[in-house]
Protein backbone atom coordinates (compact mmCIF):
# COMPACT_ATOMS: atom_id res chain seq x y z
CA UNK A 1 0.00 0.00 0.00
CA UNK A 2 1.20 3.60 -0.97
CA UNK A 3 1.92 5.85 2.51
CA UNK A 4 0.31 8.58 0.93
CA UNK A 5 -3.55 7.69 -0.54
CA UNK A 6 -3.13 10.24 -2.92
CA UNK A 7 -5.30 9.57 -6.49
CA UNK A 8 -3.06 8.00 -9.25
CA UNK A 9 -3.44 8.87 -12.55
CA UNK A 10 -5.87 6.52 -14.47
CA UNK A 11 -4.65 4.78 -17.63
CA UNK A 12 -7.09 4.90 -20.44
CA UNK A 13 -7.38 0.94 -21.52
CA UNK A 14 -7.90 0.67 -25.53
CA UNK A 15 -9.94 -1.79 -26.81
CA UNK A 16 -7.77 -4.42 -30.07
CA UNK A 17 -5.01 -2.40 -31.56
CA UNK A 18 -5.40 0.98 -30.26
CA UNK A 19 -3.64 -0.78 -27.57
CA UNK A 20 -0.40 -0.75 -29.44
CA UNK A 21 -0.34 2.78 -30.67
CA UNK A 22 2.17 4.69 -28.23
CA UNK A 23 0.58 6.92 -26.00
CA UNK A 24 3.51 9.86 -26.68
CA UNK A 25 2.03 11.99 -28.96
CA UNK A 26 5.62 13.22 -30.26
CA UNK A 27 6.69 9.23 -30.80
CA UNK A 28 3.09 9.02 -32.78
CA UNK A 29 3.35 11.62 -35.08
CA UNK A 30 7.53 10.99 -35.48
CA UNK A 31 6.54 7.43 -36.57
CA UNK A 32 3.62 7.70 -38.16
CA UNK A 33 5.42 10.32 -40.45
CA UNK A 34 8.45 8.35 -40.72
CA UNK A 35 6.32 5.35 -41.91
CA UNK A 36 4.62 7.33 -44.88
CA UNK A 37 7.69 8.03 -46.19
CA UNK A 38 9.23 4.75 -45.95
CA UNK A 39 5.79 3.71 -48.18
CA UNK A 40 6.70 6.93 -49.96
CA UNK A 41 10.33 6.33 -50.52
CA UNK A 42 9.32 2.56 -51.67
CA UNK A 43 6.72 2.94 -54.25
CA UNK A 44 8.75 6.00 -55.87
CA UNK A 45 12.02 3.90 -56.09
CA UNK A 46 9.96 0.79 -57.92
CA UNK A 47 7.82 3.32 -60.09
CA UNK A 48 11.18 5.08 -61.14
CA UNK A 49 13.26 1.61 -61.52
CA UNK A 50 10.36 0.33 -63.72
CA UNK A 51 9.93 3.15 -66.15
CA UNK A 52 13.86 3.25 -66.39
CA UNK A 53 13.32 -0.18 -67.21
CA UNK A 54 10.60 0.07 -69.90
CA UNK A 55 12.41 3.17 -71.54
CA UNK A 56 15.67 1.01 -71.45
CA UNK A 57 14.42 -1.91 -73.15
CA UNK A 58 12.74 0.12 -75.61
CA UNK A 59 15.40 2.45 -76.88
CA UNK A 60 17.61 -0.97 -76.32
CA UNK A 61 15.02 -2.70 -79.09
CA UNK A 62 15.08 0.18 -81.02
CA UNK A 63 18.72 0.34 -81.56
CA UNK A 64 18.68 -3.06 -82.83
CA UNK A 65 16.15 -2.50 -85.55
CA UNK A 66 18.22 0.70 -86.28
CA UNK A 67 21.17 -1.38 -86.99
CA UNK A 68 18.68 -3.87 -88.51
CA UNK A 69 17.38 -1.46 -91.18
CA UNK A 70 21.80 -0.59 -91.70
CA UNK A 71 22.17 -4.18 -92.31
CA UNK A 72 19.54 -4.28 -95.10
CA UNK A 73 20.77 -1.13 -96.90
CA UNK A 74 24.21 -2.22 -96.42
CA UNK A 75 24.05 -6.11 -98.09
CA UNK A 76 23.40 -7.28 -101.39
CA UNK A 77 23.08 -9.76 -103.68
CA UNK A 78 25.52 -10.98 -107.05
CA UNK A 79 23.96 -12.49 -110.43
CA UNK A 80 24.22 -15.60 -109.29
CA UNK A 81 22.69 -15.44 -105.66
CA UNK A 82 25.33 -14.41 -104.00
CA UNK A 83 24.97 -12.65 -100.87
CA UNK A 84 27.78 -9.45 -100.93
CA UNK A 85 28.85 -6.64 -98.81
CA UNK A 86 30.66 -5.55 -96.03
CA UNK A 87 28.19 -3.47 -93.87
CA UNK A 88 29.07 -1.25 -91.12
CA UNK A 89 27.27 -0.50 -88.39
CA UNK A 90 29.02 1.90 -86.43
CA UNK A 91 29.60 -0.09 -83.68
CA UNK A 92 32.86 -1.23 -82.58
CA UNK A 93 31.26 -3.99 -80.69
CA UNK A 94 30.28 -5.71 -83.90
CA UNK A 95 34.11 -6.09 -84.05
CA UNK A 96 35.06 -7.55 -80.99
CA UNK A 97 34.61 -11.70 -80.94
CA UNK A 98 32.25 -12.76 -78.74
CA UNK A 99 30.82 -9.43 -77.71
CA UNK A 100 27.38 -10.49 -77.38
CA UNK A 101 26.89 -7.90 -80.52
CA UNK A 102 25.97 -9.66 -83.50
CA UNK A 103 24.93 -9.66 -86.59
CA UNK A 104 24.51 -12.22 -90.11
CA UNK A 105 22.61 -12.34 -92.83
CA UNK A 106 21.52 -16.07 -93.85
CA UNK A 107 20.04 -17.63 -96.90
CA UNK A 108 16.86 -19.13 -96.17
CA UNK A 109 15.10 -20.05 -99.78
CA UNK A 110 15.28 -19.24 -103.73
CA UNK A 111 18.84 -19.63 -104.47
CA UNK A 112 20.10 -17.50 -101.93
CA UNK A 113 24.02 -18.18 -101.09
CA UNK A 114 25.71 -17.28 -97.89
CA UNK A 115 25.65 -16.32 -95.26
CA UNK A 116 27.73 -13.29 -94.08
CA UNK A 117 28.29 -12.60 -90.62
CA UNK A 118 30.04 -10.07 -88.61
CA UNK A 119 33.92 -10.42 -86.86
CA UNK A 120 32.40 -10.51 -83.43
CA UNK A 121 30.01 -14.20 -84.46
CA UNK A 122 32.47 -16.82 -84.35
CA UNK A 123 29.27 -19.38 -85.87
CA UNK A 124 26.04 -18.90 -86.23
CA UNK A 125 23.61 -18.94 -83.81
CA UNK A 126 20.31 -21.39 -84.87
CA UNK A 127 17.11 -19.57 -85.21
CA UNK A 128 14.43 -20.99 -83.46
CA UNK A 129 11.35 -22.39 -84.94
CA UNK A 130 8.90 -19.81 -87.04
CA UNK A 131 5.73 -20.98 -84.50
CA UNK A 132 8.09 -20.27 -81.87
CA UNK A 133 8.63 -17.10 -82.31
CA UNK A 134 6.12 -16.42 -84.89
CA UNK A 135 6.91 -13.43 -87.67
CA UNK A 136 4.31 -10.12 -87.20
CA UNK A 137 2.86 -8.73 -90.67
CA UNK A 138 6.29 -7.34 -91.86
CA UNK A 139 7.76 -10.67 -91.84
CA UNK A 140 9.99 -9.73 -88.57
CA UNK A 141 10.39 -10.83 -84.95
CA UNK A 142 11.92 -10.47 -81.84
CA UNK A 143 13.15 -12.46 -79.04
CA UNK A 144 15.90 -13.71 -76.74
CA UNK A 145 18.19 -16.69 -76.46
CA UNK A 146 21.57 -17.81 -75.67
CA UNK A 147 24.86 -16.07 -77.54
CA UNK A 148 27.98 -17.74 -78.16
CA UNK A 149 29.47 -17.10 -74.36
CA UNK A 150 26.45 -18.16 -72.67
CA UNK A 151 25.19 -14.39 -71.97
CA UNK A 152 21.69 -13.40 -72.99
CA UNK A 153 21.05 -11.83 -76.31
CA UNK A 154 17.89 -10.38 -77.86
CA UNK A 155 17.71 -11.09 -81.56
CA UNK A 156 15.66 -9.14 -84.23
CA UNK A 157 15.20 -10.57 -87.36
CA UNK A 158 13.71 -10.12 -90.91
CA UNK A 159 13.26 -11.77 -93.82
CA UNK A 160 12.92 -9.93 -97.19
CA UNK A 161 13.30 -11.38 -100.78
CA UNK A 162 16.28 -10.03 -102.45
CA UNK A 163 16.61 -12.20 -104.98
CA UNK A 164 14.57 -13.28 -107.80
CA UNK A 165 10.87 -13.73 -107.22
CA UNK A 166 11.23 -15.99 -104.05
CA UNK A 167 15.17 -15.66 -103.13
CA UNK A 168 14.44 -15.31 -99.80
CA UNK A 169 17.19 -14.25 -96.99
CA UNK A 170 17.33 -13.47 -93.04
CA UNK A 171 18.74 -10.68 -91.76
CA UNK A 172 19.55 -10.67 -88.18
CA UNK A 173 20.93 -8.36 -85.25
CA UNK A 174 21.55 -9.84 -82.00
CA UNK A 175 22.37 -7.20 -78.46
CA UNK A 176 23.94 -8.03 -75.36
CA UNK A 177 20.84 -8.24 -72.91
CA UNK A 178 23.16 -9.02 -69.74
CA UNK A 179 24.79 -5.57 -70.32
CA UNK A 180 21.66 -3.73 -70.53
CA UNK A 181 20.49 -5.55 -67.27
CA UNK A 182 24.09 -4.54 -65.84
CA UNK A 183 23.46 -1.04 -66.38
CA UNK A 184 19.64 -1.20 -64.99
CA UNK A 185 21.10 -2.50 -61.87
CA UNK A 186 23.74 0.40 -62.07
CA UNK A 187 21.14 2.84 -62.21
CA UNK A 188 18.99 1.28 -59.25
CA UNK A 189 21.31 0.29 -57.15
CA UNK A 190 22.50 4.70 -57.32
CA UNK A 191 18.37 5.53 -57.28
CA UNK A 192 18.28 3.57 -54.01
CA UNK A 193 20.85 4.72 -52.11
CA UNK A 194 20.29 8.37 -53.21
CA UNK A 195 17.01 7.42 -51.87
CA UNK A 196 17.68 6.18 -48.94
CA UNK A 197 20.00 9.06 -47.61
CA UNK A 198 17.47 11.74 -49.23
CA UNK A 199 14.91 9.44 -47.08
CA UNK A 200 17.07 9.51 -44.25
CA UNK A 201 17.99 13.23 -44.24
CA UNK A 202 13.71 13.94 -44.74
CA UNK A 203 12.81 11.57 -41.71
CA UNK A 204 15.58 13.34 -39.54
CA UNK A 205 14.45 16.59 -40.48
CA UNK A 206 10.71 15.98 -40.10
CA UNK A 207 11.53 14.67 -36.68
CA UNK A 208 13.36 17.84 -35.62
CA UNK A 209 10.46 19.97 -37.31
CA UNK A 210 8.23 17.69 -34.66
CA UNK A 211 10.04 18.00 -31.92
CA UNK A 212 10.56 21.87 -32.42
CA UNK A 213 6.75 22.03 -33.04
CA UNK A 214 5.89 20.15 -30.28
CA UNK A 215 8.40 22.01 -27.88
CA UNK A 216 6.09 24.32 -26.55
CA UNK A 217 3.67 21.80 -25.18
CA UNK A 218 6.48 21.19 -23.08
CA UNK A 219 6.98 24.64 -21.73
CA UNK A 220 3.65 24.40 -20.95
CA UNK A 221 4.42 21.40 -18.71
CA UNK A 222 7.44 23.25 -17.21
CA UNK A 223 5.32 26.31 -16.70
CA UNK A 224 2.07 24.23 -15.33
CA UNK A 225 4.64 22.06 -12.85
CA UNK A 226 5.91 25.61 -11.65
CA UNK A 227 2.62 26.56 -10.94
CA UNK A 228 1.89 23.24 -8.73
CA UNK A 229 5.08 23.65 -6.93
CA UNK A 230 4.03 27.10 -5.72
CA UNK A 231 7.00 28.65 -7.39
CA UNK A 232 5.41 30.52 -10.55
CA UNK A 233 1.95 31.99 -10.14
CA UNK A 234 0.89 31.68 -13.35
CA UNK A 235 1.81 30.19 -16.79
CA UNK A 236 4.41 33.05 -18.25
CA UNK A 237 6.62 33.04 -21.55
CA UNK A 238 5.51 33.73 -25.04
CA UNK A 239 3.52 30.81 -26.46
CA UNK A 240 2.58 30.06 -30.40
CA UNK A 241 -1.29 31.37 -31.28
CA UNK A 242 -2.37 27.45 -31.36
CA UNK A 243 -1.26 27.28 -27.88
CA UNK A 244 -1.63 30.69 -26.81
CA UNK A 245 -5.71 30.20 -25.75
CA UNK A 246 -4.96 27.38 -24.05
CA UNK A 247 -2.24 29.16 -21.86
CA UNK A 248 -5.19 31.79 -21.42
CA UNK A 249 -7.56 30.04 -20.68
CA UNK A 250 -5.45 28.22 -17.91
CA UNK A 251 -4.06 31.31 -16.58
CA UNK A 252 -7.57 32.19 -15.83
CA UNK A 253 -8.80 29.54 -14.09
CA UNK A 254 -5.82 29.58 -11.58
CA UNK A 255 -6.95 32.82 -10.90
CA UNK A 256 -10.34 32.49 -10.83
CA UNK A 257 -9.13 29.73 -8.42
CA UNK A 258 -7.46 31.85 -6.30
CA UNK A 259 -10.35 34.39 -5.63
CA UNK A 260 -12.42 31.67 -4.63
CA UNK A 261 -9.74 30.68 -2.26
CA UNK A 262 -8.96 33.97 -1.33
CA UNK A 263 -12.80 34.48 -0.68
CA UNK A 264 -13.20 31.18 1.59
CA UNK A 265 -10.53 32.41 3.16
CA UNK A 266 -12.61 35.88 3.91
CA UNK A 267 -15.37 33.98 4.43
CA UNK A 268 -13.80 31.74 7.20
CA UNK A 269 -12.14 34.67 9.15
CA UNK A 270 -15.93 36.80 9.16
CA UNK A 271 -17.46 33.34 10.71
CA UNK A 272 -14.49 33.29 13.32
CA UNK A 273 -14.61 36.79 14.16
CA UNK A 274 -17.74 37.13 15.01
CA UNK A 275 -18.52 33.94 17.14
CA UNK A 276 -15.23 35.09 19.02
CA UNK A 277 -17.08 37.54 21.22
CA UNK A 278 -20.09 35.45 22.12
CA UNK A 279 -17.78 32.58 22.64
CA UNK A 280 -15.29 34.48 24.79
CA UNK A 281 -18.91 35.83 26.74
CA UNK A 282 -19.98 32.77 27.53
CA UNK A 283 -16.73 31.53 28.99
CA UNK A 284 -16.74 34.81 31.16
CA UNK A 285 -19.87 34.44 32.05
CA UNK A 286 -19.44 30.77 32.81
CA UNK A 287 -16.45 31.64 35.26
CA UNK A 288 -18.10 34.61 36.84
CA UNK A 289 -20.88 32.27 37.72
CA UNK A 290 -19.21 29.81 39.20
CA UNK A 291 -20.26 26.56 40.98
CA UNK A 292 -20.93 23.62 38.84
CA UNK A 293 -23.32 25.33 36.38
CA UNK A 294 -21.02 27.81 35.77
CA UNK A 295 -18.20 25.42 35.24
CA UNK A 296 -20.23 23.73 33.00
CA UNK A 297 -20.97 26.48 30.79
CA UNK A 298 -17.34 27.25 30.73
CA UNK A 299 -15.96 23.99 30.14
CA UNK A 300 -18.80 23.82 26.95
CA UNK A 301 -18.47 27.18 25.76
CA UNK A 302 -14.51 26.45 25.66
CA UNK A 303 -15.61 23.03 23.44
CA UNK A 304 -17.51 24.98 21.55
CA UNK A 305 -14.12 27.30 20.93
CA UNK A 306 -12.01 24.25 20.11
CA UNK A 307 -14.45 22.95 17.69
CA UNK A 308 -14.99 26.05 15.94
CA UNK A 309 -10.83 26.50 15.36
CA UNK A 310 -10.80 23.19 14.38
CA UNK A 311 -13.60 23.31 11.50
CA UNK A 312 -12.70 26.64 10.45
CA UNK A 313 -9.02 25.16 9.83
CA UNK A 314 -10.24 22.37 7.90
CA UNK A 315 -12.40 24.58 5.86
CA UNK A 316 -9.56 26.36 4.88
CA UNK A 317 -7.32 23.71 3.90
CA UNK A 318 -10.24 21.79 1.83
CA UNK A 319 -9.94 25.60 0.21
CA UNK A 320 -6.78 25.23 -0.77
CA UNK A 321 -5.35 22.22 -1.09
CA UNK A 322 -6.57 21.53 -4.92
CA UNK A 323 -5.12 24.51 -5.66
CA UNK A 324 -1.82 26.42 -5.98
CA UNK A 325 0.60 23.91 -3.57
CA UNK A 326 2.65 26.03 -0.67
CA UNK A 327 6.06 25.19 0.01
CA UNK A 328 6.74 25.21 3.57
CA UNK A 329 10.34 23.92 4.89
CA UNK A 330 9.81 20.75 7.15
CA UNK A 331 13.00 20.49 8.74
CA UNK A 332 13.15 24.27 10.01
CA UNK A 333 9.76 24.41 11.13
CA UNK A 334 10.69 21.26 13.44
CA UNK A 335 13.81 22.62 14.31
CA UNK A 336 11.85 25.45 15.67
CA UNK A 337 9.28 23.30 17.32
CA UNK A 338 11.76 20.96 19.06
CA UNK A 339 13.73 24.09 20.84
CA UNK A 340 9.75 25.01 21.97
CA UNK A 341 8.74 22.27 23.64
CA UNK A 342 12.31 21.36 25.26
CA UNK A 343 11.74 24.49 27.38
CA UNK A 344 8.57 23.18 28.41
CA UNK A 345 9.50 19.92 30.16
CA UNK A 346 13.26 20.61 30.73
CA UNK A 347 13.36 17.25 32.13
CA UNK A 348 12.66 15.39 29.03
CA UNK A 349 15.46 14.60 25.97
CA UNK A 350 13.80 15.77 22.85
CA UNK A 351 16.28 14.81 19.71
CA UNK A 352 15.52 15.93 16.30
CA UNK A 353 16.55 13.53 13.23
CA UNK A 354 16.27 15.22 9.85
CA UNK A 355 18.14 15.15 6.72
CA UNK A 356 21.42 17.82 5.51
CA UNK A 357 19.25 19.24 2.62
CA UNK A 358 16.16 21.12 2.99
CA UNK A 359 12.60 18.87 2.76
CA UNK A 360 9.53 20.98 1.07
CA UNK A 361 5.97 20.06 2.52
CA UNK A 362 3.50 20.72 0.39
CA UNK A 363 1.28 22.87 2.42
CA UNK A 364 1.42 25.94 4.67
CA UNK A 365 3.46 26.28 7.66
CA UNK A 366 0.53 26.36 9.74
CA UNK A 367 -0.94 23.01 9.15
CA UNK A 368 2.74 21.63 9.47
CA UNK A 369 3.05 23.23 12.76
CA UNK A 370 -0.34 21.90 14.32
CA UNK A 371 0.07 18.55 12.95
CA UNK A 372 3.47 18.42 14.59
CA UNK A 373 2.52 20.22 17.63
CA UNK A 374 -0.21 18.26 18.47
CA UNK A 375 2.63 15.15 18.42
CA UNK A 376 4.70 16.97 20.43
CA UNK A 377 2.21 18.28 23.01
CA UNK A 378 0.97 14.53 23.26
CA UNK A 379 4.86 13.09 23.40
CA UNK A 380 5.79 15.49 25.97
CA UNK A 381 3.02 14.69 28.09
CA UNK A 382 3.43 11.38 28.21
CA UNK A 383 7.16 10.71 28.07
CA UNK A 384 9.00 9.49 30.96
CA UNK A 385 11.95 11.37 30.12
CA UNK A 386 12.54 11.17 26.25
CA UNK A 387 10.94 11.98 22.71
CA UNK A 388 12.83 10.94 19.70
CA UNK A 389 11.53 13.25 16.40
CA UNK A 390 12.51 11.57 12.95
CA UNK A 391 12.19 13.19 9.75
CA UNK A 392 12.67 11.30 6.27
CA UNK A 393 11.76 11.89 2.48
CA UNK A 394 11.16 9.45 -0.70
CA UNK A 395 12.45 10.40 -3.77
CA UNK A 396 9.96 11.79 -6.82
CA UNK A 397 8.72 9.25 -9.53
CA UNK A 398 7.04 9.65 -12.71
CA UNK A 399 3.41 9.74 -10.48
CA UNK A 400 4.10 12.41 -8.36
CA UNK A 401 7.38 14.57 -6.56
CA UNK A 402 7.73 11.94 -3.09
CA UNK A 403 6.42 12.04 0.42
CA UNK A 404 7.91 12.68 3.64
CA UNK A 405 7.72 11.07 6.82
CA UNK A 406 7.11 12.61 10.35
CA UNK A 407 7.90 9.93 12.88
CA UNK A 408 7.60 10.71 16.97
CA UNK A 409 7.79 8.25 19.17
CA UNK A 410 8.43 8.74 23.44
CA UNK A 411 9.36 6.24 26.43
CA UNK A 412 6.08 6.39 27.86
CA UNK A 413 3.74 3.67 28.79
CA UNK A 414 2.20 3.66 24.94
CA UNK A 415 -0.76 2.59 23.36
CA UNK A 416 -2.06 -0.99 23.17
CA UNK A 417 -3.20 -1.66 19.19
CA UNK A 418 -6.35 -2.54 20.24
CA UNK A 419 -6.85 1.01 21.71
CA UNK A 420 -4.86 2.76 18.99
CA UNK A 421 -8.31 3.65 16.66
CA UNK A 422 -10.18 5.14 19.85
CA UNK A 423 -7.42 7.49 20.56
CA UNK A 424 -8.06 9.06 16.93
CA UNK A 425 -11.77 9.19 17.61
CA UNK A 426 -12.87 12.86 18.35
CA UNK A 427 -12.46 13.93 22.41
CA UNK A 428 -11.96 10.17 23.22
CA UNK A 429 -9.37 10.46 26.48
CA UNK A 430 -7.67 6.79 27.15
CA UNK A 431 -6.72 8.78 30.24
CA UNK A 432 -8.79 10.87 32.49
CA UNK A 433 -5.97 11.86 34.96
CA UNK A 434 -4.14 13.52 32.30
CA UNK A 435 -5.09 17.38 31.17
CA UNK A 436 -6.35 17.76 28.06
CA UNK A 437 -9.14 17.79 25.70
CA UNK A 438 -8.95 14.21 23.63
CA UNK A 439 -8.66 16.49 20.33
CA UNK A 440 -5.12 16.46 19.79
CA UNK A 441 -4.62 13.39 17.62
CA UNK A 442 -8.16 13.71 16.34
CA UNK A 443 -7.15 17.15 15.10
CA UNK A 444 -3.90 15.37 13.22
CA UNK A 445 -5.76 12.69 11.84
CA UNK A 446 -7.85 15.13 9.95
CA UNK A 447 -5.43 17.30 9.23
CA UNK A 448 -3.16 14.54 7.72
CA UNK A 449 -6.55 13.41 5.51
CA UNK A 450 -7.28 16.62 4.01
CA UNK A 451 -3.61 16.93 2.48
CA UNK A 452 -3.87 13.67 1.60
CA UNK A 453 -1.16 11.51 4.07
CA UNK A 454 -2.23 9.09 6.64
CA UNK A 455 -1.50 8.93 9.91
CA UNK A 456 -0.59 5.79 12.05
CA UNK A 457 0.17 5.28 15.56
CA UNK A 458 2.99 2.32 16.36
CA UNK A 459 4.74 0.58 19.85
CA UNK A 460 7.74 2.94 19.40
CA UNK A 461 11.18 1.48 19.90
CA UNK A 462 11.90 3.00 23.19
CA UNK A 463 9.00 1.64 24.45
CA UNK A 464 5.86 4.11 24.09
CA UNK A 465 4.21 5.74 21.36
CA UNK A 466 4.97 6.05 18.14
CA UNK A 467 3.24 8.49 15.67
CA UNK A 468 3.99 8.27 11.80
CA UNK A 469 2.92 11.03 9.23
CA UNK A 470 3.05 10.42 5.67
CA UNK A 471 2.85 13.99 3.82
CA UNK A 472 3.64 14.38 0.23
CA UNK A 473 6.55 16.38 -0.37
CA UNK A 474 7.16 19.58 -2.89
CA UNK A 475 9.56 19.45 -5.85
Amino acid sequence: MSPVDAPKPRRLHLPGALRFVPRSLTVRVIAFSTAWAIVALVVISTVISSFYRQASERGFESLLYAHLFNLIGSVGVSDDGTLTGTPNLGDLRFSERGSGWYWSVEPVEGGVKGPIKSASLPELIPSPPDNAFPFDARFQRTYRTQGVGAEEIQVVERDIIIFGEDGTARFRVMGNVTELEEEIDLFEGRLYTYLLVFGLGMIAINALAILLGLQPLQRVRNALSQVREGTAQRLGGNFPAEIEPLANETNALIENNRRIVERSRTQVGNLAHSLKTPLAVLLNEGRAIGGDKGHLIAEQAGAMQQQLEHYLQRARVAAQRDSVVYRTPAVATLQRMVRVVAKLKPGTKVGLSAPAGEILFAGEREDLEEIAGNLLENAMKWARGEVRVVLTASEGTEDGPGTLTLTIEDDGPGIPEDKAREALKRGKRLDETKPGTGLGLAIVSDLVKEYGGQLRLERASIGGLKAVVDLKRAA
